[in-house]
């Protein structure tokens, strides 16, 4: 044989006589690593594939163990092989199945339906792991399995099973922890996410401090507003926009604090288009309307909204400063244009308003006074 890794007719007679499972361990790890090197010729790749498929039925775990670890990298290898590995005792299916590429779809989804909660874990760490074997994963109703899947940023998960997972494990730390960290979610889930923990946290409020459960809901309103604007013009489309301000409205939650907040961060687009819900026309009339040149158009859409004439004023003045500044939503200008906008309305309104007033304003804008008097 031309190399160490070739396969020698001593090793095979090791591996069928020896009785130590030391030794024969040993003799797995160079055959498998032979055949991953690429140390065989196609002659001896065949032997040792059907060296490992008697292998996989040994009756020491330190030898089937020892095998899975070894041939686990090895992509083209016999699926049959990666499959009876991949369904032995978790000790030894845990690396094949974390690893192994040879292992289709099909094969995990079997796993994931008859293997232990081990099992499906390993599953759940691959480095890849498709839509349709998360959704499985999700099905499994195991907290634990499904906490590891929110923590692998490889692993592709659709928006559904997102939905399914708050639905099921919503008051679940362990989960929600991991999905926050993610990298990319849709929007409507995060909104999802914003709400479950700021319910939490209004609890933990109620029930450790001094607080009455309505202030607790008027800080955890505010700070939950703060943080959907907050992740509204990082990379939405339309859609994921409509369908946000759907989830809003129809969980009670779009309000018009959180519309004002929208239009004065610059989101012209989230408020029309949440005007438009609000209002029941469409979004194209909204459009119209809030740019009629007299006033008179916003004025109409905030009655039909049931808008107090306050919020209204205000959004006027925050209209007037979107135009004259045509602010394009860039993450690092948002401050200073919310900054524009407060002292625009300051301006306007600095003789309707006494002290409580503005500072209730500015607390609603998401702001200090003395930050903007700095």
């Amino acid at each position: 044989m031309a190399n160490s890794g070739s396969l020698s007719p001593a090793d095979v007679e090791r591996l069928l006589t020896d009785r130590s499972a030391e030794v024969r361990a040993e003799t797995v790890e160079k055959i498998a690593g032979g055949l991953g090197d690429g140390g065989f010729n196609p002659t001896e790749r065949l032997e040792a594939e059907e060296i490992f498929r008697l292998l996989v039925n040994d009756a020491e775990v330190l030898v089937r163990q020892t095998l899975a670890e070894t041939l686990k990298a090895i992509p083209d290898l016999p699926n049959d092989i990666a499959k009876t590995l991949a369904s032995d005792v978790a000790d030894v299916a845990t690396p094949m199945i974390s690893f192994s590429e040879a292992l289709s779809d099909d094969d995990l989804f079997e796993i994931i339906s008859s293997q232990s909660d081990m099992h499906q874990t390993a599953v759940a760490s691959r480095v890849v792991v498709s839509e349709a074997v998360s959704e499985k994963l999700a099905e499994t109703g195991n907290e634990d399995v499904v906490a590891t899947l929110m923590s692998n940023e490889g692993a592709e998960i659709s928006e559904d099973t997102f939905e399914k997972v708050l639905d099921q494990f919503g008051d679940s730390e362990k989960v929600n922890a991991p999905m926050v960290h993610r990298s990319k979610l849709p929007i409507t889930v995060t909104e999802r996410l914003v709400s479950m923990v700021s319910d939490k946290l209004r609890d933990h409020l109620v029930s450790h401090h001094e607080m009455s459960p309505g202030m607790a809901t008027d800080i955890i309103l505010e700070s939950r507003e703060k943080t959907m604007i907050g992740f509204i013009k990082d990379g939405a489309s339309h859609a994921d926009l409509i369908s946000l301000i759907d989830q809003l409205y129809d969980n009670g939650r779009l309000t018009p604090t959180i519309i004002l907040r929208a239009l004065c961060v610059g989101d012209v687009d989230f408020f029309e288009t949440a005007m438009a819900k609000y209002s029941d026309i469409a979004v194209a009339n909204v459009h119209i309307l809030v740019n009629d040149a007299g006033g008179e158009g916003l004025k109409q859409l905030c009655k039909k909204s049931h808008i107090p004439g306050g919020l209204h004023e205000i959004m006027k003045v925050g209209l007037e400063v979107a135009n004259e500044l045509d602010f394009d939503g860039a993450p690092g200008d948002r401050e200073r244009y919310r900054n524009q906008v407060i002292e625009r309305v300051l301006t306007h309104f600095e003789d309707q308003f006494d002290g409580d007033n503005v500072d209730y304003l500015i607390a609603k804008l998401g702001g200090s006074r003395e930050a903007e008097a700095a």
